[in-house]
């Protein structure tokens, strides 16, 4: 159907960091570059801020946001077993802003696309954790801080009892399926450093902002592993 080839279309542009040429566009979806060209005339009618670039290709607009508009069933059941996973896990603030989310997206799907969502056969069940207890404590702050660059000071009781006094910049999180696993720069060390949350004893925003710099960034510790 020309309508879903159209959604396919705009998920092609909206993934792409760079122009798209139509071209490579008729490859992905399986048609001839003339209907590649029909098809981004037809999106543009109707308002979607799509570019052509010459001799580049196409791109959506800066600064232009466009909602999904159309999921597959795998993408649809990808999308509510993660947040339902993650209902189960946690307890706290990313509790709440799952089922939020859960919400908005039966709202964009209509009446047909919320009942599918309503009976979806598909659950997460939590597991008894004392880890995840105590890491919900921490964790609202520590994405906060993450987020905005902000440098916490925390005490760290390690695996060996030590306990210690750090102040960090915190880039990135993971989750795994015993701990919830911190990664900063941290200052007294001069390097990246991994805290679990649940062995954190207390953590205090300083007030302080951290300078971004690639170099120590989460994609840069990742990169080092």
């Amino acid at each position: 159907m020309k309508s879903l080839r159209l959604f396919s279309l705009l998920d092609e542009l909206r993934a792409a960091k760079h122009p798209v040429s139509s071209a490579v566009l008729a490859e992905r979806l399986g048609v001839s570059v003339r209907t590649i060209y029909r098809d981004i005339a037809s999106l543009q009618s109707i308002g979607a801020p799509i570019r052509g670039e010459s001799g580049l290709g196409f791109q959506l607009e800066a600064g232009y946001f466009l909602p999904p508009l159309h999921f597959t069933a795998d993408e649809l059941e990808a999308v509510m077993l993660g947040m339902r996973l993650l209902s189960a896990r946690n307890a706290g603030a990313l509790h709440d802003a799952a089922s939020r989310a859960q919400g908005k997206l039966g709202a964009t799907l209509g009446d047909a696309g919320r009942e599918l969502l309503r009976h979806m056969p598909m659950m997460a069940v939590r597991r008894d954790n004392d880890t995840d207890k105590r890491a919900e404590e921490w964790e609202k702050l520590i994405r906060l801080a993450i987020r905005e660059r902000r440098i916490l000071d925390i005490a760290y009781n390690s695996l060996n009892q030590t306990r210690t006094r750090r102040r960090i910049h915190p880039v990135g999180m993971t989750i795994f399926d015993d701990a919830w696993l911190l990664t900063a720069w941290c200052e007294v060390a001069e390097d990246f450093r991994n805290f679990r949350l649940d062995r954190i004893d207390a953590a205090e925003d300083t007030g302080e902002h951290f300078r971004p710099m690639k170099s120590r960034s989460f994609k840069a510790y990742v990169a080092s592993l």
